[in-house]
């Protein structure tokens, strides 16, 4: 019986019947169902029809094949039986195992790495996500330049990990990889220049940032349009935006913010993922505050919350940068539920807010509290100004809270609350 592997690899991405398989070894802090739905979410988000799922229970993991050989039998009769093109595999696989289960179970396999790196690379629209992608594809396949389906690998559109490498990964040796890499790295430095001077900017204006961070689909571009009017992809699809967006905010008592929406954490992310989007995740490095956006509604959101704050550790945001946790999805609970969630947060006010990024609700709250805690180390101070003096008076509206103005003594007095570092540089200013 055909496995289907006379179609074009360029249809594989899109339409591939597949089966997905998660290797239970103990001690994941999700059930293999879970395991299960969000890896054939994944697959789903690059168009993969997921036709069997299947949890394979394991004591010790095989050198050759990560599996036993009863159970590569069993899925191997699945494939032939459902006619699948493809097996995903919810764990990191050695190029060996990889290229043994291709053998063994007649189709196409690809690993967790493998799939989140498709993802990345179909969705990827500026030049530096391109490039990041670029480079951490590379990473991945350096020890993957020999498969077992050489019949259909050809160049495809994207970067063809269900396609095939394509002719230029087969034919490169390591050397050439290594030297792609290490230009993309130059490119990506460059870029990483320029941002940090597009940073250094904005601390010098100085500008607070605050930066969406959650796991992926948890409604963080949802939460970014409601709060600046953009129009940021947002739908309920694993990993809908990738690439960084920021815009200008106003919030309570600060006259100017930048909101920042980053891209989704998602568990295990692939640590190339990790080094190749250092630039874009430097600027949740250097936020002045987080907002975790949490799907409350999900099964495993405390499991997610775990995932996102080791992401954050391995990045190297610092623990003391403020942070609020948003329930968010509020919409989607139940009336039980709703009432226990909004009793969980009551109990944790200064840290959470239980918004519905899609109805609106709470969200004014949130801003609220996001303001509160950009200003708390904020004071009060009297200024005297030269009543002529339009442009002092403005940079102190800009910058501060202006309490109250009134004339005295021939002088424009101004009693304004701002941080101490905009006190200090309005003094010294030239």
């Amino acid at each position: 019986m055909s496995t289907g592997f006379e179609r074009d690899p360029d249809e594989f991405a899109r339409g591939a019947r597949a089966l997905v398989v998660y290797p239970d070894m103990g001690g994941s802090s999700r059930d293999a169902e879970a395991r299960l739905e969000e890896t054939a979410g994944l697959a789903a988000a690059i168009g993969v029809d997921v036709v069997e799922r299947v949890a394979v229970r394991l004591r010790q993991p095989k050198p050759g094949t990560l599996i036993g050989s009863g159970q590569v039998e069993a899925l191997a009769e699945t494939v032939r039986d459902g006619e699948l093109q493809l097996a995903v595999f919810d764990a990191a696989l050695t190029p060996v195992q990889q290229r043994n289960l291709e053998t063994a179970l007649g189709c196409k396999v690809i690993d967790r790495t493998g799939l989140i790196l498709e993802i990345f690379g179909e969705r990827a629209r500026t030049a530096e996500g391109r490039l990041q992608v670029e480079l951490a594809h590379l990473d991945y396949q350096a020890g993957r330049l020999v498969r077992s389906w050489t019949h259909l690998e050809r160049q495809r559109g994207g970067f063809g990990f269900l396609g095939g490498p394509g002719e230029t990964q087969i034919e490169a040796d390591r050397r050439l990889i290594r030297d792609r890499m290490a230009r993309l790295r130059r490119e990506l430095d460059q870029v990483s220049r320029t941002r940090t001077l597009h940073r250094d900017r904005r601390q010098r204006a100085p500008w607070p940032v605050v930066a969406l961070v959650g796991y992926t689909n948890a409604g963080k571009s949802t939460l970014f349009n409601r709060l600046t009017g953009a129009e940021v992809m947002a739908e309920n699809l694993l990993f809908a935006t990738l690439d960084p967006t920021l815009r200008q905010i106003a919030l309570p008592g600060i006259d100017k913010a930048i909101l920042s929406d980053t891209v989704g954490f998602v568990s295990e992310l692939p640590t190339q993922l990790v080094a190749a989007f250092k630039a874009t995740l430097e600027e949740v490095v250097s936020a002045d505050l987080l907002i975790h956006v949490r799907d409350i509604a999900h099964p495993d959101t405390e499991a997610q919350r775990v995932d996102v704050e080791k992401v954050l550790q391995e990045i190297g945001v610092s623990e003391q940068t403020p942070r609020f946790e948003a329930w968010n999805k509020l919409d989607l609970l139940d009336d039980e539920q709703r009432e226990e969630v909004l009793a969980m947060a009551a109990r944790r006010t200064d840290e959470v807010r239980v918004i519905s990024a899609l109805t609106g609700e709470g969200v004014d709250s949130l801003i609220e509290a996001v303001a509160g805690r950009l200003t708390e180390g904020h004071r009060r101070y009297t200024l005297r100004l030269d009543p002529a003096d339009g442009a002092a008076a403005a940079w102190l509206h800009q910058h501060g809270d202006v309490i109250d103005q009134h004339i005295e003594d021939e002088q424009a007095v101004y009693e304004v609350r701002m941080a101490p570092r905009d006190y200090e540089r309005f003094v010294t200013r030239g």
